[in-house]
C-alpha cells in the first residue's frame, strides 16, 4: 500500500531519495512517505487492450514513476481507496471534466496523455472542416478550427452523416485521388485509396450510419512519396522534451503496411529550442505545422490538459507531382513513440548537461532476430491480436549534442 507524504517538520519536509534496485524503482519520500503513486488504466477492453499494449503501457508507467519520484501502483482499481495522489496513465486520451474530476486531474502533472472537452477532439475528426456550415456536426464543433489549421493540414474534410460524406467525397475527387480514414483507427490501419464515385459509394455503403453519426469519418487528399514526420512534445515533473523525427511502415502479421516505429531527434525545452536547431527543412516545415495546430487547438478549446502531445504529419506528391505537407492527426495519448520519449528523459534527467540526443521506437511482426544488446525490451512474444511481434527502444548521442 503506498504511503504519502505528512505535514513537513517545523515547516520544512525532510526530504530523501531511496532506490530499489529489485524492484526497479525511486521513491521521492518525504518524513518517511511517498509524495504519489503512478497508476495504469484502461479506459475500455477494446482499444489499446492487447498484450504487447498493455505491457508496453506498464513499463513506460514504471518509468515514470521513477522519473516524478513516486511508488508504481500497478492497475488503477476503482474501488479502492487513494492516499496518494494519482499520477494516471491512461489508454486513451480522457474526455471531459468529469472524467478528468474521477482520477483528481487538474493539470499536465497529473497523467501522461491529455483531458479534452469532446470525444471528437481525441480523433482525427478535428483536423477538417466540415463541407459546409449546414453539414451534421457533433455538440461542441468549433467551426473556426478548421479555418484556423488550413495552411497546416492538408486538403480534406471530416463528415457525420453518409450525405454530407457523399458530398466531400464528390468534391475532393475532383482534385484526384483521395482517401478515406476511419477516425479511431491506429497505424495507419483500415484506409481506403478512392479514385471514382463508384468506389467512394461503395465504401460509404459499408458504413454503419450510427457509428458514423457518433465518430465521423475523414476524406482527405491522397499523396505518394510519402514521408510521415512526428513531431512531439512530453513533460514530465521539471523536465520538457520536444522532438521530431520520422515514421517507418512495415508489415503486419496479416502483410498489411503498418506503423513499424519512429526514428527521433530529441532536444531539452521547448518547440523553440527545436526550431533553434540545425534541422531538415522538410522537418522544419512539419514542427511549424504541428505548433501551428497545436496552438489552435489549446486556443479554441480552452481547459484541456496536455502533457503528452504527438503530431503526425505527412510530405508528400498530389496527384499533379506538387510537393504538399499537413498534419494527419493528433496524439494526445502515451503512444507509440512514447518508448523513445521516456529514454530521453531520462538520459536528460541523469545528465543535465545533455541537450539532444537521438532515441528510436522499433516494432517488428512475426519471427525476428534478438533486440540489440543495448536495447530496452518492451515485449516479445506473441500478442492474442497481433500474433508475434517485438518492441524495443534504442538511443544514441547526436551529432549536435
Amino acid at each position: 500500500m503506498e504511503h504519502c507524504a505528512d505535514a513537513p517538520i517545523f515547516g520544512f519536509p525532510l526530504l530523501m531519495v531511496l532506490s530499489d534496485v529489485s524492484r526497479g524503482r525511486t521513491m521521492r519520500i518525504i518524513n518517511g512517505n511517498a509524495m504519489g503513486v503512478v497508476v495504469v488504466h484502461a479506459l475500455n477492453d477494446g482499444d489499446y487492450a492487447s498484450s504487447h499494449e498493455k505491457a508496453s503501457r506498464t513499463e513506460i508507467a514504471r518509468r515514470l514513476a521513477v522519473l516524478k519520484g513516486f511508488e508504481f501502483g500497478g492497475d488503477y482499481e476503482p474501488e479502492r481507496r487513494y492516499s496518494c495522489p494519482l499520477y494516471l496513465v491512461p489508454s486513451d486520451t480522457l474526455v471531459g471534466a468529469e472524467e478528468a474530476d474521477r482520477f483528481g486531474i487538474r493539470g499536465e502533472h497529473h497523467l501522461f496523455g491529455g483531458v479534452v472537452p469532446h470525444r471528437f477532439v481525441a480523433t482525427k475528426a478535428l483536423s477538417h472542416s466540415l463541407v459546409d456550415a449546414d453539414a451534421q456536426a457533433p455538440a461542441g464543433w468549433i467551426h473556426q478550427f478548421g479555418s484556423q489549421v488550413e495552411g497546416a493540414v492538408l486538403a480534406g474534410f471530416s463528415a457525420f452523416s453518409h450525405w454530407d460524406a457523399r458530398r466531400a467525397g464528390t468534391q475532393l475527387l475532383e482534385r484526384g485521388p483521395m482517401r478515406i480514414k476511419p477516425v479511431r483507427a491506429t497505424g495507419g490501419r483500415g484506409q481506403t485509396v478512392i479514385t471514382n464515385a463508384d468506389e467512394l459509394n461503395d465504401v460509404l455503403e459499408s458504413m454503419d450510419a450510427a457509428e458514423l453519426s457518433e465518430d465521423g469519418v475523414v476524406l482527405e487528399e491522397n499523396l505518394s512519396e510519402v514521408t510521415t514526420y512526428s513531431v512531439g512534445q512530453v513533460r514530465v515533473a521539471d523536465l520538457v522534451a520536444t522532438y521530431y523525427g520520422t515514421q517507418r511502415l512495415t508489415p503486419d502479421n496479416s502483410g498489411e503496411a503498418v506503423y513499424g516505429g519512429s526514428d527521433l531527434v530529441i532536444v531539452r525545452g521547448d518547440f523553440d529550442a527545436l526550431l533553434r536547431r540545425d534541422i531538415p527543412e522538410g522537418a522544419r516545415v512539419a514542427v511549424a505545422q504541428a505548433r501551428a495546430y497545436d496552438t489552435a487547438a489549446m486556443e479554441l478549446f480552452p481547459g484541456m490538459i496536455i502533457s503528452r502531445r504527438n503530431y503526425d504529419v505527412a510530405e508528400g506528391l498530389d496527384h499533379r507531382g506538387v510537393r504538399r505537407s499537413g498534419v494527419l492527426e493528433q496524439s494526445w495519448r502515451i503512444g507509440g513513440a512514447s518508448s523513445a520519449e521516456i529514454a530521453a528523459l531520462e538520459a536528460f534527467k541523469a545528465d543535465q548537461g545533455l541537450d539532444a540526443m537521438r532515441a528510436s521506437c522499433i516494432e517488428i511482426y512475426g519471427r525476428s532476430e534478438e533486440p540489440p544488446p543495448h536495447a530496452t525490451v518492451y515485449f516479445r512474444g506473441h500478442d492474442e491480436r497481433a500474433g508475434l511481434i517485438t518492441k524495443y527502444t534504442l538511443t544514441a548521442p547526436h551529432a549536435d549534442a
